[in-house]
């Protein structure tokens, strides 16, 4: 996985999610992205889903029996955009 397509990924969640009191190097990349790791929630991650739809052209849909591996971690997410991305 880059380490573009990670710092990519650090500036999306920043701005697409308003996370105005995190830095991007203050992102764990091994770190939950939800509950006691990086704070997000279930609005959070259906805000993720329409960012990525529109960056990278990857479909998440809530039904998708993945979501929680995908969804793991920043790491986790990025080999994800990585392997099924259109743009």
């Amino acid at each position: 996985m880059s380490e573009t397509l990670i710092n990519e990924l650090k500036m999306l969640l920043i701005e697409g999610l308003h996370l105005e009191d995190i830095e991007a190097d203050e992102i764990d990349v091994e770190e939950p992205l939800f509950g006691d790791g990086l704070g997000l929630d279930s609005i959070d991650a259906l805000e993720i889903a329409v960012l990525l739809d529109r960056q990278y052209g990857v479909k998440i849909t809530s039904e998708d029996d993945k979501n929680r591996e995908i969804f793991a971690s920043l790491s986790a997410l990025a080999a994800f955009i990585a392997e099924n991305r259109t743009k």
